[in-house]
């Protein structure tokens, strides 16, 4: 079950994040708003000439989408870190799922902080990316 940021425990899970396949144009668009033109993620011919049967998505896109899944649900000012490690790629027309879940709750200089266990998982299983990120909740902490 999804929680609300009035719900935190440990083994909350964070309402997932659906992601559409990746496309070429998505990744185009990508390529040209972060600057980063790397011909692995826009030309197959590279690619291919690479050893890959096509190009891939970037890792800071993957990033992007749990940031997306982080400020869905909580205030992007409630973010106090967030961090990532990219652990296999994403294809081109992959779809994938961001996923979060609470791991622990600590009170930190005042202030109730979930830490939050994340990854984006493609749709057969193999997890692409997975991180932590430290959240600030403002609800009743229950002893």
């Amino acid at each position: 079950m999804a929680a609300t940021t009035e719900q935190i425990e440990i083994g909350a899970e964070l309402p997932p994040l659906a992601i559409e396949p990746i496309s070429r144009t998505t990744l185009a668009v990508f390529a040209g708003a972060s600057g980063d033109h790397n011909p692995i993620h826009i030309d197959i011919d590279f690619a291919r000439a690479a050893g890959l049967d096509d190009v891939l998505a970037h890792g800071m896109l993957s990033m992007g989408y749990l940031g997306r899944l982080l400020t869905g649900w909580v205030p992007v000012d409630r973010i106090r870190s967030y961090r990532a490690r990219f652990v296999a790629i994403m294809p081109v027309h992959a779809t994938a799922t961001c996923t979060g879940s609470v791991i622990r709750v600590d009170e930190v200089d005042g202030e109730r902080r979930a830490t939050l266990r994340l990854a984006v998982t493609l749709a057969d299983g193999t997890v692409t990316l997975t991180g932590e990120a430290v959240v600030a909740i403002h609800t009743t902490w229950k002893d």
